[in-house]
């Protein structure tokens, strides 16, 4: 990786709300990286060279050595093989790819190529997620709750992409919060039941409910939803043998035994920035399919309802 005085060039495929919202001013306040060029066919940004497809990008542009993947996850694999094949690092906007197979195969595509492949899970990167893990340490967990409720129309409007096979529906969202289960619980558990809503018009649900199980018998179960009104609602709550923790606001804020902690933090996509820069210093990939099986597992064992077609 070049000193912070001479960024690496990075180019942004696909330009749309979450690149737009996140990943551009990440680049913009990050000291390790330099936006070179986007890939986009609806329009790039003022001021950056853009390219009508990821191989008009890595033909014209063999000195930018980094990606990051911004599209939906259906179209992402064929991108982000084409980019390990023109030998260059990848970052993966979550879920990493359409299934859990093709993720592996890009794993494996990229040790064989020598580059660094992230496979990004931003809710990680919240400020009350490391010490909510550090906390949990050595104790035994006796209860686990998730709520993650949102309203689609404000955070999705008009993508019908998450409504098609492949988009996830409410598990787009969802995978936020099994990103931190898994980090805060890493191994330990494992989907058991589940329940899944789909609209009569749509391929993908609207709302799960999740059962795991430890294999003895702990209380955890989390709760996703898509028809929430009046307000967000992204909180985990774990109760221990000798305490209970709380986070919310999708891991932005933590309560230990009711008492908010102090956190401290660049930000959930600088800091994904940040340690794509530690990859590729070190030469190693990050490529974790933990939250990625949950949700397999879910459509695999979940029982299907039909709900009330739903309409944008």
């Amino acid at each position: 990786m070049p000193p912070n005085d001479h960024p690496m060039s990075i180019a942004l495929v696909g330009i749309g709300k979450i690149a737009r919202d996140q990943h551009l001013p990440a680049i913009a306040d990050s000291d390790r990286f330099a936006l070179a060029a986007t890939v986009s066919g609806s329009g790039g940004i003022d001021g950056v060279e853009n390219h009508a497809d990821i191989a008009a990008l890595l033909h014209a542009r063999p000195d930018i050595p980094a990606v990051s993947l911004c599209m939906p996850p259906v179209p992402r694999f064929v991108a982000a093989r084409a980019a390990i094949a023109a030998g260059r690092h990848v970052m993966l906007e979550k879920p990493p790819g359409a299934s859990v197979t093709e993720v592996f195969r890009l794993e494996r595509l990229a040790r064989a190529a020598g580059v660094s492949l992230f496979a990004t899970w931003h809710s990680r990167m919240a400020a009350g997620v490391a010490p909510a893990r550090a906390w949990l340490a050595g104790k035994r967990i006796t209860r686990l709750r998730i709520d993650w409720k949102e309203d689609v129309r404000k955070w999705h409007p008009g993508q019908d992409w998450i409504w098609q096979p492949g988009g996830l529906g409410v598990f787009d969202p969802g995978i936020n919060a099994l990103s931190i289960l898994t980090e805060l619980c890493p191994g330990a558990l494992h989907v058991a039941e589940a329940e899944l809503t789909f609209p009569a018009n749509r391929d993908t649900p609207i709302a799960a409910r999740l059962t795991f199980t430890d294999g003895a018998g702990l209380d955890a179960t989390a709760d996703f939803d898509w028809r929430q009104e009046g307000g967000e609602i992204w909180q985990i709550e774990i109760e221990t043998d000798i305490g209970a923790l709380k986070l919310t606001e999708g891991g932005a804020r933590l309560f230990i035994d009711g008492a908010e902690q102090p956190t401290a933090g660049c930000g959930e996509y600088p800091a994904l920035y940040r340690h794509f820069a530690t990859l590729l210093a070190e030469g190693r990939p990050d490529v974790d399919t933990a939250p990625q099986l949950h949700v397999a597992d879910a459509f695999l064992l979940g029982r299907r309802v039909t709900g009330a077609p739903f309409h944008d």
